[in-house]
């Protein structure tokens, strides 16, 4: 009989059951300065806040990526990188980093 199994968020991160704080910290923040910086790519009028936050998520990924511990956090720096990059790519496009 298939039952369901129910996980939890978190613990697609953290496939070695052990906790790794900061690791999980790096990879949420680079997942929300994607976001930011691919969501704010879009407008020209926003490229400053595009292009700073892309580069930070570009800084804290990279950072996460050398020091991550399993492959689900990696998972998650790979994506919020590639949104950071979007967007401080067509951040600097549409003015750069002072406008």
């Amino acid at each position: 009989m298939a039952q369901a199994v129910r996980h939890n968020p978190v613990s697609l991160l953290l496939d070695d059951s052990k906790a790794h704080p900061l690791e999980s910290s790096l990879a949420a923040v680079t997942v929300l300065l994607g976001v930011i910086a691919f969501a704010t790519a879009f407008s020209g009028g926003l490229h400053v806040l595009s292009a700073w936050t892309g580069l930070a998520g570009i800084v804290t990924g990279a950072w996460g990526q050398f020091i991550s511990a399993t492959t689900g956090e990696r998972f998650a720096l790979i994506i919020g990188l590639g949104g950071a990059a979007f967007g401080f790519y067509l951040g600097m496009a549409h003015g750069g980093l002072l406008g």
